[in-house]
């Protein structure tokens, strides 16, 4: 069973990753659309994140089995995939593009939900699992950057072909009929409504508005690392960004060496510095002498994401009442995923259009080092006001306790 979970995160990893690295360079150097236009395409999985849980609570939990769910979701992605492919003008693939993201990530929630059904220890052997979804961005991310596609509709028709598959490996899993048919369905069900009011505990509203405030630099990296990449010169960008994936992995094992070193105040904060140096690096380096600050830029996204994200949850887990810490991680993930990543695509694009400039032969020449570095000033910004303003309550009483 395990291992049949595993490759159910593999293939639905690997979708996301297929498509999502590589589009704006596909947009910006092929199609040639503007920086807000790259931003907004790169939005639709946000606006994706903030409808899913609609998706969700209404159709997995109370209507149909979700292998059923996943299956015709994924096959109506795929056709939505293929006609975004083909298309060269913005408000027909941003529809596209918008469509696929509101019938895939509703996916990310419903295969860790079936996986969770069918497993006996989720805290021992999830991790397990779930780690294959990584894998699976890192296999796709190396075949796009060796397949020199990365400019191309090509990562789309990949993503598509992964879909169908993902589509008939649904249905091969064990069945996963809904929990609450016979409940009535309310909004509440599907919104994280009833965990707001933690959000009067100082700590835990400046940490979910850090966690809101990080992502809008976090779309910066996410909509135009690999066009960057790509105009500057570095060969298999695709490949090389995979890196970051691998980090990624190492990063996890370490989370339970730093979390007793430095607790979760500043594990947050590193994971934010992390975004501050990451776009430094990123302002500075070159594919020539200075490449080394280029590949140490991608390598950090293991403490990125990780030490911010990932202890993030630790942190919710801990202090969130046993039954709100599903609703709380659902906010979150609303504040983060969602309406942080959208505002951060808007922004992003904004940011990349205001520092662009036609170039020879009217090829839009961008100033990455001015774009890396309001992306880095914005996240310095957000490190400095949770340090300054977060008190981990639970680990100062540790303290006392300790002293006396």
């Amino acid at each position: 069973m395990k291992w049949r979970l595993r490759l159910m995160m593999l293939f639905e990893y690997a979708i996301w990753g297929a498509w999502y690295v590589t589009v704006g360079t596909w947009l910006g150097k092929t199609l040639h659309f503007s920086g807000q236009e790259i931003g907004a395409i790169a939005s639709t999985t946000a606006v994706g994140a903030l409808i899913s849980p609609l998706f969700v609570g209404l159709l997995a939990d109370r209507l149909f089995d979700t292998r059923s769910v996943l299956a015709i979701l994924h096959v109506i992605g795929a056709g939505l995939l293929v006609l975004a492919a083909q298309q060269q003008s913005f408000p027909v693939l941003y529809a596209a593009l918008l469509a696929y993201s509101l019938c895939y990530m509703p996916t990310l929630a419903l295969t860790t939900s079936l996986a969770l059904r069918h497993i006996h220890d989720p805290r021992e052997e999830f991790g397990a699992i779930r780690v294959f979804g990584t894998l699976g961005w890192i296999v796709v991310g190396l075949i796009v950057g060796a397949w020199g596609v990365e400019a191309t509709a090509s990562p789309l028709h990949l993503a598509a072909g992964l879909s169908v598959l993902m589509a008939v490996y649904c249905l091969t899993l064990p069945k996963t009929p809904p929990l609450a048919r016979h409940q009535r369905f309310e909004l509440r069900h599907a919104l994280p409504l009833e965990s707001l009011h933690l959000l009067r505990d100082r700590s835990m509203a400046i940490f979910a508005l850090a966690s809101f405030l990080i992502c809008i630099p976090l779309q910066f990296y996410y909509a135009f690392t690999n066009l960057f990449l790509n105009e500057v010169g570095v060969v298999n960008a695709a490949g090389k960004m995979t890196g970051g994936q691998m980090s990624e992995l190492l990063c996890m094992l370490l989370i339970p060496w730093f979390f007793r070193r430095l607790g979760v105040k500043y594990m947050l904060a590193v994971g934010m510095l992390a975004w501050v140096l990451r776009y430094s690096l990123f302002a500075f380096g070159n594919p020539d002498s200075l490449m080394w600050m280029l590949w140490l830029g991608i390598i950090l996204h293991g403490i990125c994401f990780d030490f911010f994200f990932v202890v993030g949850q630790i942190y919710i887990d801990r202090e969130a009442p046993p039954a709100l810490r599903a609703a709380t991680q659902g906010l979150i993930t609303f504040l983060t995923y969602g309406l942080g990543m959208f505002v951060g695509s808007w922004l992003s694009g904004l940011v990349v259009d205001t520092y662009s400039h036609p170039g020879a032969q009217g090829v839009v020449v961008h100033d990455w080092h001015a774009i890396w570095m309001i992306a880095g000033a914005c996240a310095a910004v957000v490190l400095v006001l949770f340090v300054v303003l977060f008190k981990d309550r639970k680990a100062a009483t540790h303290a006392v306790a300790s002293a006396a």
